[in-house]
């Protein structure tokens, strides 16, 4: 059946020409090119890098990034949809462009020299180059102040020790993005591959994200040069990346809602018991209109976040908002779907599961559930709780 996307309350009037075009494009591109081959790769835990290509061709590696870089000079809003629709398809694919593109190009883009930006971000904006970023240790995740990597200063550059893990694309990845002490101040590397003392293995046995690549970042005296320094210092560099990838989890996980709600309402009104369909029964319905009223809840805090962006307005704190409640609510929309599917829930073929072990993930990375309620708890309150 076709896929009838959600749009209750008609946002869609609310988009330029540009981002219409943007979401219309990758909607296509996930219909035909992401779907019909997900699931295969979410069994076999291997990510499809034959789409990396195909997602440069759209733009879509690099959307905010100035043209004159390589990238498309598109709005916060069109990244949104773009980010919406491409979760539709998994969260692994979509977080391969928002690692791509908020981790990865942004700090270079916005604390990079000239030098990093012209060598770096046409390459990553082309697909040639795929990028990761090195923030969360094995024993360092919500609390990145405590980090054990460090770097010394050496002639002609810095020797780096330590190691990152849950890190997406890291061994596929030509540079990383790589945050570290140094004179006890946070401070930011790029990584490239190859360089000595450098390595990438890649983490098995996931039981969510299986289409996606994640990897541990390991540096035993790994020497970067003076060039590779990003000019930013403290937690203000790290952190302002998170922002950008949260503000794009925002609108991937309002996809993966508007998926699982479009899949119930189609299996509702075709699964026949007690000779009618089961979209004619009162709990069903009550269980569409609850996902119909969550999801449209989300859109519109994910517009008018992205509205604020484009702005110049948004603040981290909204972003904290729209990041903990949309992938709350696609997570239990999930859940619901799956109940209305019954035992076929349980199938790759309809996607259910696969989005609800992907969007556990989720709901975990670039801070989580908990993390973000004390950061809205400390906006309200004026009283930080997190000691």
């Amino acid at each position: 059946m076709a896929y009838n996307a959600i749009d209750y309350y008609n946002i869609e009037e609310l988009l330029s020409d540009e981002e219409k075009l943007i979401m219309y494009s990758v909607r296509e591109f996930v219909e035909n090119e992401v779907l019909p081959i997900i699931g295969e790769h979410y069994l076999k835990g291997t990510f499809p890098s034959e789409l990396i290509p195909k997602m440069s061709g759209l733009g879509l590696l690099g959307i905010t990034i100035p043209p004159e870089y390589g990238g498309a000079g598109a709005s916060y809003t069109g990244y949104g949809l773009a980010m919406m629709e491409l979760e539709r398809g998994d969260s692994a694919i979509r977080s391969f462009a928002s690692v791509q593109n908020s981790l990865v190009m942004y700090p270079i883009y916005t604390y990079g020299t000239e030098g990093q930006k012209n060598k770096w971000l046409p390459k990553l904006a082309s697909g040639e180059a795929i990028g990761c970023f090195g923030l969360t240790e094995p024993d360092y995740g919500s609390n990145p102040s405590g980090m054990l990597t460090n770097a010394k200063k050496i002639d002609g550059g810095y020797l780096l020790n330590g190691a990152k893990m849950w890190i997406t694309n890291g061994t596929i990845a030509d540079i990383a993005v790589v945050w570290a002490k140094f004179d006890g101040v946070i401070t930011g590397f790029l990584v490239e591959k190859g360089t000595k003392g450098f390595t990438a293995p890649e983490m098995k046995g996931k039981l969510s994200l299986r289409a996606s690549v994640t990897s541990e970042l390991i540096f035993q005296d790994c020497e970067i040069p003076e060039e590779n320094l990003i000019d930013i210092k403290g937690l203000k560099g790290p952190l302002s990346c998170l922002t950008q990838a949260r503000y794009g989890i925002s609108w991937g996980a309002v996809g993966a809602a508007m998926a699982v709600y479009d899949s119930s309402v189609q299996y509702a009104k075709s699964r026949i018991q007690f000779n009618k369909p089961i979209a004619s029964f009162q709990l069903i319905q009550e269980k569409l209109v609850w996902m119909l009223n969550e999801i449209t809840k989300a859109q519109l805090v994910a517009y008018r976040l992205g509205r604020l962006k484009d702005e110049g307005k948004d603040r981290f704190q909204q972003t904290s908002l729209a990041k903990r409640n949309n992938v709350d609510i696609a997570l239990t929309a999930c859940r619901i779907a799956r109940e209305i599917h019954g035992a076929n829930g349980i199938l790759y073929e309809y996607h259910i599961m696969r989005h609800a072990a992907n969007l556990e993930s989720v709901k975990t990375y670039e801070g989580t559930d908990d993390i973000h309620t004390l950061i809205l708890g400390e906006d309200i309150t004026g009283i930080p709780a997190f000691e």
